[in-house]
Protein backbone atom coordinates (compact mmCIF):
# COMPACT_ATOMS: atom_id res chain seq x y z
CA UNK A 1 0.00 0.00 0.00
CA UNK A 2 1.05 3.69 -0.43
CA UNK A 3 1.32 4.60 2.95
CA UNK A 4 -0.21 8.35 3.28
CA UNK A 5 -1.14 11.36 5.80
CA UNK A 6 -3.90 13.25 6.14
CA UNK A 7 -2.82 17.49 6.42
CA UNK A 8 -5.29 20.23 7.20
CA UNK A 9 -3.58 22.83 4.84
CA UNK A 10 -1.24 25.71 6.74
CA UNK A 11 -3.78 25.54 9.81
CA UNK A 12 -2.69 22.32 10.57
CA UNK A 13 0.01 21.68 13.50
CA UNK A 14 1.34 18.93 12.17
CA UNK A 15 3.52 19.62 9.42
CA UNK A 16 4.04 17.48 5.84
CA UNK A 17 7.26 17.42 7.08
CA UNK A 18 6.59 16.04 10.35
CA UNK A 19 4.45 13.76 8.30
CA UNK A 20 7.65 13.08 6.24
CA UNK A 21 9.45 12.07 9.66
CA UNK A 22 6.83 9.44 10.58
CA UNK A 23 7.01 7.52 7.35
CA UNK A 24 4.70 8.37 5.19
CA UNK A 25 4.73 8.76 1.69
CA UNK A 26 2.13 10.88 0.38
CA UNK A 27 -0.59 13.41 1.66
CA UNK A 28 -4.08 13.42 1.80
CA UNK A 29 -5.78 17.14 1.51
CA UNK A 30 -8.37 19.41 0.47
CA UNK A 31 -9.40 23.03 -0.08
CA UNK A 32 -11.02 23.30 3.11
CA UNK A 33 -11.37 26.73 2.27
CA UNK A 34 -13.88 26.99 -0.80
CA UNK A 35 -17.35 27.06 -0.10
CA UNK A 36 -19.19 23.55 -0.45
CA UNK A 37 -20.76 23.44 -4.24
CA UNK A 38 -18.35 25.29 -5.86
CA UNK A 39 -15.82 24.90 -8.45
CA UNK A 40 -12.23 24.80 -6.98
CA UNK A 41 -9.92 27.22 -8.31
CA UNK A 42 -7.02 26.14 -10.17
CA UNK A 43 -4.73 28.46 -8.70
CA UNK A 44 -5.69 27.04 -5.22
CA UNK A 45 -5.61 23.85 -6.10
CA UNK A 46 -1.50 24.41 -7.87
CA UNK A 47 -1.27 26.37 -4.63
CA UNK A 48 -1.65 23.46 -2.11
CA UNK A 49 0.49 21.08 -4.25
CA UNK A 50 3.42 23.90 -3.88
CA UNK A 51 2.67 23.45 0.11
CA UNK A 52 3.15 20.31 -0.22
CA UNK A 53 6.03 19.93 -2.21
CA UNK A 54 7.88 22.26 -0.18
CA UNK A 55 7.08 19.91 2.72
CA UNK A 56 8.97 16.81 0.95
CA UNK A 57 6.04 14.80 -0.06
CA UNK A 58 3.28 14.93 -2.86
CA UNK A 59 -0.76 14.93 -3.07
CA UNK A 60 -1.74 11.56 -3.25
CA UNK A 61 -5.02 12.14 -2.76
CA UNK A 62 -7.96 14.19 -2.08
CA UNK A 63 -10.41 14.11 1.05
CA UNK A 64 -12.71 15.43 0.30
CA UNK A 65 -14.42 16.87 -2.09
CA UNK A 66 -17.48 17.85 -0.61
CA UNK A 67 -20.96 16.76 -1.92
CA UNK A 68 -23.85 19.78 -0.69
CA UNK A 69 -26.88 19.03 1.28
CA UNK A 70 -28.34 20.47 -1.59
CA UNK A 71 -27.09 17.24 -4.13
CA UNK A 72 -28.46 14.97 -1.12
CA UNK A 73 -31.88 16.27 -1.15
CA UNK A 74 -31.92 17.25 -4.82
CA UNK A 75 -33.33 20.93 -3.98
CA UNK A 76 -31.90 24.77 -4.84
CA UNK A 77 -28.55 24.43 -6.47
CA UNK A 78 -27.74 20.90 -6.98
CA UNK A 79 -27.41 20.51 -10.84
CA UNK A 80 -25.14 23.25 -10.59
CA UNK A 81 -23.28 22.01 -7.71
CA UNK A 82 -23.27 18.40 -9.22
CA UNK A 83 -21.73 20.17 -12.63
CA UNK A 84 -19.29 22.24 -10.72
CA UNK A 85 -18.21 19.13 -8.62
CA UNK A 86 -17.77 17.32 -12.41
CA UNK A 87 -15.26 20.23 -13.20
CA UNK A 88 -13.43 20.07 -10.20
CA UNK A 89 -12.74 16.55 -11.46
CA UNK A 90 -11.64 17.71 -14.61
CA UNK A 91 -9.13 20.34 -12.61
CA UNK A 92 -7.92 17.59 -10.15
CA UNK A 93 -7.03 15.43 -13.06
CA UNK A 94 -5.09 17.87 -14.90
CA UNK A 95 -3.11 18.60 -11.95
CA UNK A 96 -2.03 14.91 -11.19
CA UNK A 97 -4.49 13.90 -8.63
CA UNK A 98 -6.17 10.07 -9.35
CA UNK A 99 -7.87 9.60 -6.33
CA UNK A 100 -11.03 11.51 -4.90
CA UNK A 101 -13.05 10.63 -1.43
CA UNK A 102 -15.95 12.14 -0.69
CA UNK A 103 -19.20 10.88 1.75
CA UNK A 104 -22.72 10.99 1.59
CA UNK A 105 -23.72 11.77 5.21
CA UNK A 106 -27.01 13.95 5.52
CA UNK A 107 -25.60 17.22 7.69
CA UNK A 108 -23.58 15.80 10.04
CA UNK A 109 -19.78 14.42 9.26
CA UNK A 110 -18.14 12.25 11.51
CA UNK A 111 -19.70 12.85 14.85
CA UNK A 112 -18.07 12.15 18.33
CA UNK A 113 -19.80 13.64 22.00
CA UNK A 114 -15.96 13.65 23.22
CA UNK A 115 -12.89 14.43 20.85
CA UNK A 116 -10.75 14.31 24.12
CA UNK A 117 -12.03 11.28 25.81
CA UNK A 118 -9.15 9.75 28.75
CA UNK A 119 -7.96 5.96 28.34
CA UNK A 120 -7.13 4.38 31.10
CA UNK A 121 -3.25 5.04 30.35
CA UNK A 122 -3.78 8.86 30.21
CA UNK A 123 -4.32 9.14 26.31
CA UNK A 124 -7.11 11.35 24.65
CA UNK A 125 -9.16 9.21 22.30
CA UNK A 126 -12.55 10.14 20.28
CA UNK A 127 -15.46 8.86 21.92
CA UNK A 128 -19.22 8.44 20.41
CA UNK A 129 -21.21 8.18 23.95
CA UNK A 130 -24.79 7.11 23.00
CA UNK A 131 -26.33 8.20 26.26
CA UNK A 132 -24.76 11.63 26.03
CA UNK A 133 -25.44 11.70 21.98
CA UNK A 134 -29.67 10.79 23.29
CA UNK A 135 -29.15 13.72 25.94
CA UNK A 136 -28.35 16.36 23.37
CA UNK A 137 -30.61 15.19 20.52
CA UNK A 138 -33.78 15.75 23.41
CA UNK A 139 -32.96 17.81 25.89
CA UNK A 140 -30.50 20.45 24.58
CA UNK A 141 -31.39 20.48 20.80
CA UNK A 142 -34.85 19.73 21.62
CA UNK A 143 -35.65 17.67 17.68
CA UNK A 144 -38.98 17.70 17.70
CA UNK A 145 -40.29 14.14 18.89
CA UNK A 146 -36.36 13.28 18.91
CA UNK A 147 -37.60 10.69 21.91
CA UNK A 148 -39.46 8.54 19.64
CA UNK A 149 -35.69 7.28 18.07
CA UNK A 150 -34.69 6.22 21.46
CA UNK A 151 -35.92 3.45 23.51
CA UNK A 152 -37.56 3.49 26.91
CA UNK A 153 -34.52 2.80 28.72
CA UNK A 154 -32.22 4.88 26.88
CA UNK A 155 -34.90 7.82 27.20
CA UNK A 156 -34.96 7.86 31.06
CA UNK A 157 -31.04 7.08 31.24
CA UNK A 158 -30.23 10.04 28.83
CA UNK A 159 -33.26 12.51 31.39
CA UNK A 160 -30.99 11.33 34.58
CA UNK A 161 -27.40 11.87 32.58
CA UNK A 162 -29.11 15.54 31.35
CA UNK A 163 -30.29 16.45 34.42
CA UNK A 164 -26.83 16.24 36.08
CA UNK A 165 -24.82 18.03 33.60
CA UNK A 166 -22.34 20.82 34.79
CA UNK A 167 -23.31 23.62 31.95
CA UNK A 168 -19.45 23.47 30.66
CA UNK A 169 -20.47 19.74 29.62
CA UNK A 170 -23.73 21.03 27.49
CA UNK A 171 -21.80 23.70 25.47
CA UNK A 172 -19.48 21.35 25.30
CA UNK A 173 -21.66 18.66 23.82
CA UNK A 174 -22.99 21.04 20.81
CA UNK A 175 -20.10 22.58 20.16
CA UNK A 176 -18.99 18.80 19.39
CA UNK A 177 -21.90 17.28 17.73
CA UNK A 178 -22.20 20.39 15.51
CA UNK A 179 -18.81 20.76 14.57
CA UNK A 180 -18.74 20.91 10.36
CA UNK A 181 -15.91 18.63 8.35
CA UNK A 182 -12.91 18.65 9.48
CA UNK A 183 -10.34 21.29 8.82
CA UNK A 184 -13.23 23.62 7.37
CA UNK A 185 -14.81 26.53 9.09
CA UNK A 186 -18.25 24.86 8.90
CA UNK A 187 -20.25 24.40 12.21
CA UNK A 188 -24.01 24.78 13.26
CA UNK A 189 -25.14 26.33 16.21
CA UNK A 190 -28.24 24.55 17.65
CA UNK A 191 -30.99 26.29 15.63
CA UNK A 192 -28.65 26.02 12.43
CA UNK A 193 -28.76 22.44 13.05
CA UNK A 194 -32.75 22.40 13.60
CA UNK A 195 -32.70 24.19 10.42
CA UNK A 196 -30.71 21.83 8.68
CA UNK A 197 -32.87 19.19 9.81
CA UNK A 198 -35.72 20.33 8.54
CA UNK A 199 -34.58 20.89 5.01
CA UNK A 200 -34.49 16.89 5.09
CA UNK A 201 -37.97 16.39 5.45
CA UNK A 202 -39.25 13.85 3.13
CA UNK A 203 -35.95 12.45 2.74
CA UNK A 204 -36.24 8.76 3.58
CA UNK A 205 -33.13 6.41 3.42
CA UNK A 206 -34.53 5.05 -0.03
CA UNK A 207 -34.81 8.40 -1.39
CA UNK A 208 -31.52 9.53 -0.58
CA UNK A 209 -30.19 6.00 -1.61
CA UNK A 210 -31.67 7.31 -5.03
CA UNK A 211 -30.30 10.50 -4.70
CA UNK A 212 -26.57 9.19 -4.50
CA UNK A 213 -27.07 7.03 -7.22
CA UNK A 214 -28.28 10.01 -9.21
CA UNK A 215 -24.98 11.85 -8.29
CA UNK A 216 -22.92 8.98 -9.20
CA UNK A 217 -24.64 8.01 -12.52
CA UNK A 218 -23.75 11.69 -13.25
CA UNK A 219 -19.72 12.00 -12.18
CA UNK A 220 -18.77 8.70 -12.36
CA UNK A 221 -18.63 9.23 -16.89
CA UNK A 222 -16.64 11.93 -16.15
CA UNK A 223 -13.94 10.26 -13.16
CA UNK A 224 -13.67 7.66 -15.79
CA UNK A 225 -12.71 10.03 -18.40
CA UNK A 226 -10.02 11.85 -16.75
CA UNK A 227 -8.55 9.34 -15.13
CA UNK A 228 -9.89 9.69 -11.32
CA UNK A 229 -10.88 6.70 -8.89
CA UNK A 230 -13.96 8.34 -6.64
CA UNK A 231 -14.32 6.61 -3.13
CA UNK A 232 -17.46 6.70 -1.04
CA UNK A 233 -16.37 7.36 2.37
CA UNK A 234 -18.74 5.03 4.99
CA UNK A 235 -21.19 6.72 7.80
CA UNK A 236 -19.74 7.69 11.15
CA UNK A 237 -21.35 6.11 13.06
CA UNK A 238 -22.84 3.73 10.54
CA UNK A 239 -26.41 4.08 11.86
CA UNK A 240 -28.78 6.95 11.61
CA UNK A 241 -28.45 10.48 13.99
CA UNK A 242 -31.11 13.16 14.28
CA UNK A 243 -33.42 11.46 12.61
CA UNK A 244 -31.27 11.48 9.33
CA UNK A 245 -31.12 8.47 7.29
CA UNK A 246 -27.76 7.04 7.03
CA UNK A 247 -26.73 5.15 3.53
CA UNK A 248 -23.43 4.12 3.58
CA UNK A 249 -23.40 1.68 6.93
CA UNK A 250 -23.48 -2.09 5.56
CA UNK A 251 -22.06 -4.41 3.77
CA UNK A 252 -25.32 -4.75 1.80
CA UNK A 253 -25.00 -0.63 1.14
CA UNK A 254 -22.19 -0.71 -0.18
CA UNK A 255 -23.29 -3.50 -2.26
CA UNK A 256 -26.30 -1.27 -3.59
CA UNK A 257 -24.15 1.56 -4.29
CA UNK A 258 -21.74 -0.55 -6.31
CA UNK A 259 -23.99 -2.68 -8.68
CA UNK A 260 -26.34 0.55 -9.29
CA UNK A 261 -23.10 1.90 -10.69
CA UNK A 262 -20.92 -0.55 -11.73
CA UNK A 263 -17.52 0.92 -13.13
CA UNK A 264 -14.37 0.56 -11.89
CA UNK A 265 -14.01 4.35 -11.04
CA UNK A 266 -16.92 4.42 -8.70
CA UNK A 267 -15.62 2.62 -5.53
CA UNK A 268 -15.02 2.57 -1.79
CA UNK A 269 -13.17 4.29 1.01
CA UNK A 270 -12.76 1.22 3.01
CA UNK A 271 -12.75 2.97 6.59
CA UNK A 272 -12.51 -0.11 9.40
CA UNK A 273 -12.93 2.54 12.14
CA UNK A 274 -16.64 4.04 10.66
CA UNK A 275 -17.73 0.32 9.85
CA UNK A 276 -16.05 -1.18 12.75
CA UNK A 277 -18.55 0.42 15.18
CA UNK A 278 -21.11 -2.00 13.92
CA UNK A 279 -20.54 -5.73 15.19
CA UNK A 280 -22.29 -6.90 12.68
CA UNK A 281 -20.05 -6.04 9.67
CA UNK A 282 -17.26 -8.26 9.19
CA UNK A 283 -14.31 -5.93 7.99
CA UNK A 284 -12.41 -8.69 7.05
CA UNK A 285 -15.30 -10.47 4.71
CA UNK A 286 -15.65 -6.61 3.41
CA UNK A 287 -12.01 -5.81 1.87
CA UNK A 288 -12.37 -9.08 0.28
CA UNK A 289 -15.44 -8.61 -1.31
CA UNK A 290 -15.15 -5.37 -2.54
CA UNK A 291 -11.44 -5.74 -2.84
CA UNK A 292 -12.01 -4.49 -6.92
CA UNK A 293 -13.78 -1.59 -5.95
CA UNK A 294 -11.31 -0.10 -3.11
CA UNK A 295 -9.76 2.66 -4.25
CA UNK A 296 -8.48 4.26 -0.71
CA UNK A 297 -8.03 2.86 2.93
CA UNK A 298 -8.14 4.51 6.71
CA UNK A 299 -7.04 1.80 8.83
CA UNK A 300 -8.04 2.67 12.74
CA UNK A 301 -9.93 0.50 15.18
CA UNK A 302 -12.80 1.42 17.82
CA UNK A 303 -13.35 -0.51 20.82
CA UNK A 304 -17.81 -1.01 21.05
CA UNK A 305 -19.33 -0.96 24.91
CA UNK A 306 -21.63 -3.59 23.31
CA UNK A 307 -21.97 -5.23 20.07
CA UNK A 308 -26.01 -3.84 20.12
CA UNK A 309 -26.53 -1.03 17.27
CA UNK A 310 -26.32 1.71 18.01
CA UNK A 311 -23.72 1.65 20.57
CA UNK A 312 -20.69 3.53 22.26
CA UNK A 313 -17.37 3.35 21.35
CA UNK A 314 -14.10 4.78 21.65
CA UNK A 315 -10.90 5.34 19.42
CA UNK A 316 -9.08 2.93 20.33
CA UNK A 317 -4.96 1.79 18.88
CA UNK A 318 -5.02 1.16 15.86
CA UNK A 319 -4.03 -2.64 16.75
CA UNK A 320 -6.69 -3.35 19.03
CA UNK A 321 -10.65 -2.78 19.22
CA UNK A 322 -13.34 -4.94 17.32
CA UNK A 323 -11.40 -5.10 13.63
CA UNK A 324 -9.00 -8.05 13.13
CA UNK A 325 -6.22 -5.33 11.38
CA UNK A 326 -4.27 -8.32 10.39
CA UNK A 327 -6.83 -10.11 8.36
CA UNK A 328 -8.09 -6.89 6.48
CA UNK A 329 -4.63 -6.03 5.46
CA UNK A 330 -3.86 -9.46 4.18
CA UNK A 331 -6.96 -9.04 2.00
CA UNK A 332 -5.44 -5.57 1.01
CA UNK A 333 -2.05 -7.00 -0.17
CA UNK A 334 -3.54 -10.09 -1.88
CA UNK A 335 -5.27 -7.45 -4.00
CA UNK A 336 -2.72 -5.23 -4.46
CA UNK A 337 -0.79 -8.45 -5.69
CA UNK A 338 -3.94 -9.52 -8.06
CA UNK A 339 -3.82 -6.23 -9.35
CA UNK A 340 -0.19 -5.67 -10.13
CA UNK A 341 -0.68 -9.04 -11.79
CA UNK A 342 -3.54 -7.37 -14.00
CA UNK A 343 -1.54 -5.07 -15.24
CA UNK A 344 -3.79 -1.58 -13.40
CA UNK A 345 -1.72 0.99 -12.53
CA UNK A 346 -4.08 1.65 -9.51
CA UNK A 347 -2.34 -1.77 -8.42
CA UNK A 348 -1.27 0.24 -5.15
CA UNK A 349 -3.79 1.60 -2.96
CA UNK A 350 -3.25 4.48 -1.01
CA UNK A 351 -3.66 3.81 3.24
CA UNK A 352 -3.63 6.24 5.69
CA UNK A 353 -3.60 5.39 9.39
CA UNK A 354 -6.71 6.91 10.73
CA UNK A 355 -7.42 9.23 13.77
CA UNK A 356 -4.94 7.91 16.51
CA UNK A 357 -4.91 9.14 20.16
CA UNK A 358 -2.91 11.65 21.28
CA UNK A 359 -0.22 10.49 23.40
CA UNK A 360 3.04 12.07 24.71
CA UNK A 361 3.78 15.59 22.89
CA UNK A 362 0.27 15.04 21.33
CA UNK A 363 -0.80 16.26 24.79
CA UNK A 364 0.06 19.58 24.19
CA UNK A 365 0.56 20.37 20.77
CA UNK A 366 -3.00 21.07 20.07
CA UNK A 367 -3.66 19.96 16.78
CA UNK A 368 -6.77 18.77 15.12
CA UNK A 369 -9.23 16.49 17.27
CA UNK A 370 -8.19 12.65 16.46
CA UNK A 371 -5.04 14.35 13.67
CA UNK A 372 -2.35 14.09 16.21
CA UNK A 373 1.44 13.34 15.35
CA UNK A 374 2.88 10.79 17.81
CA UNK A 375 -0.55 8.83 17.41
CA UNK A 376 -1.07 8.49 13.93
CA UNK A 377 3.21 8.16 13.64
CA UNK A 378 2.64 4.82 15.99
CA UNK A 379 0.12 3.57 14.13
CA UNK A 380 1.48 3.83 10.99
CA UNK A 381 4.04 2.35 12.63
CA UNK A 382 2.58 -0.40 13.45
CA UNK A 383 0.48 -0.73 10.29
CA UNK A 384 3.44 -0.99 8.34
CA UNK A 385 5.12 -3.49 10.45
CA UNK A 386 2.59 -5.93 9.52
CA UNK A 387 2.23 -4.92 5.58
CA UNK A 388 5.66 -5.88 5.78
CA UNK A 389 5.28 -9.13 7.12
CA UNK A 390 3.14 -10.27 5.21
CA UNK A 391 4.83 -9.34 2.08
CA UNK A 392 8.11 -10.81 3.11
CA UNK A 393 9.13 -14.11 0.56
CA UNK A 394 7.95 -16.29 3.37
CA UNK A 395 4.57 -15.28 3.07
CA UNK A 396 3.93 -14.80 -0.37
CA UNK A 397 0.82 -12.62 0.06
CA UNK A 398 2.53 -9.63 -1.83
CA UNK A 399 4.41 -9.68 -4.75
Amino acid sequence: MRHTWRWFGPIDKVSVQDAAQAGAEGIVSALHHIATGEVWPVDEIAKRHQEIKAGGLYWDVVESVPVSEDIKTQTGDWKRHIANWQETLHRLSASGIRTVCYNFMPVLDWTRTDLRWETRHGAKAMRFDLTDFAAFDVHILKRPDAALDYPEWLREEAHRRFSEMADSKIAALGKNIGAGLPGSADGYTLDQLLEKLRTYQGVNRERLQQNLIDFLSEVTPVAEQVGINICAHGDDPPWPLLGLPRILSTEADYAHMLGQVDARANGVTLCTGSLGARADNDLPFIATRFADRIHFVHLRNVTRDTDTVPCSFFEDEHLEGGTDMVAVIAALVSEEARRLEEGRTDHQIPMRPDHGQEILDDLTRGAQPGYPAIGRLKGLAELRGIERTLKHQRYGLGA
